[in-house]
């Protein structure tokens, strides 16, 4: 039986996006909302590409490319190809299917549309169940200055795979940025926040910067994206290195103490649970591994038992 309590999900990355579908199979039809991060947006080749949203929505509607890690199933690269010919950049991968996501939204923007209702839009042509909202309207954007200097989200993961030297992170835009209406009530009406298992520094920072005034601790929980002292995908280690000089689970903990009163931790870091309850957390031990589907709604059914009182 589907569990009738309402969740908004703070998602960015992909393990977040895969606890997404977790959840959505354990929670009535509609009772889940996901709020994603778009600090790592695009625009390329005109159009609006906004990574963590699609992952999110094509993961919810069994579509996303496992193989590649992002964009559409059975993708092919016609246009990509045919674009690097004419002498347009191809270091951002964009594939067929996916292209027509971007054209539909970055004309949805063209005609007056909220990033917001974009999203809504496309979900609604995928018949999702669960509302995926944008964090913001207004343009925030992460920039990263290292050895080589500023760098976008995407040119420096993408273009330069990560191999300039990590010097610092800026947020360009979020002292002007607000919440979206819809991510506000999202947060003010949920009986459950939880804040997935991302790089807290690019995936959840943009996020909780906008939102934490709106967050409730005794109603907001944090996975650590942190198991075993490595992270599952992505630079999430090197990364909180670079920026916090540590990468633990107790650090992640120590940037979301301020606003999430409950923190999952994986079984292989079990022996961490006093140091993370000393920050006044309801500490959950479990496996926060997930490998498939199931492990994914393992998991959401392991959070929401957690939430209950388990």
């Amino acid at each position: 039986m589907r569990r009738p309590v309402r969740v908004t999900l703070l998602a960015g990355g992909t393990g977040a996006a895969k606890l997404a579908v977790g959840l959505q199979a354990e929670l009535a039809a509609g009772d889940l909302t996901v709020i994603t991060n778009t600090a790592d947006d695009v625009d390329f080749w005109g159009l609006r590409v906004c990574p963590d949203t699609d992952a999110v929505l094509f993961r919810l509607a069994g579509i996303f490319n496992e193989q590649a890690g992002f964009g559409v199933a059975d993708e092919t690269f016609n246009v990509h190809r045919q674009m690097a010919r004419l002498g347009e950049p191809d270091w951002f991968w964009l594939g067929d299917r996916d292209l027509a996501f971007h054209l539909v939204r970055t004309r949805c923007l063209a005609e007056g549309l909220r990033l917001t209702e974009s999203a809504l839009e496309i979900g609604r042509r995928l018949h999702l169940e669960t509302r995926v909202l944008p964090m913001s309207d207004d343009q925030v954007r992460t920039r990263f200055l290292t050895d080589r200097g500023w760098l976008g989200f995407q040119e420096y993961f993408v273009r330069e795979k990560l191999q300039p030297r990590l010097e610092r992170i800026e947020l360009s835009g979020i002292s002007e940025a607000r919440p979206s209406p819809e991510a506000l009530a999202a947060v003010g009406e949920a009986d459950l926040v939880v804040i997935g298992p991302s790089n807290p520094l690019v995936s959840v920072a943009p996020i909780t910067r906008l939102l934490a005034p709106a967050l409730r601790r005794e109603r907001t929980l944090a996975v650590s994206p942190i198991v075993g002292g490595r992270a599952l995908k992505g630079p999430t280690v090197e990364m909180m290195h670079a920026i916090l000089g540590e990468a633990t689970p107790e650090r992640v903990a120590e940037e979301y103490r301020n606003f999430a009163g409950r923190y999952v931790l994986d079984n292989l870091d079990a022996e961490r649970a006093p140091a993370v309850e000393a920050m006044d957390y309801r500490v959950l031990v479990t496996d926060t591994v997930m490998d498939d589907p199931d492990g994914a709604r393992r998991l959401a059914s392991d959070i929401l038992e957690f939430r209950s009182g388990r």
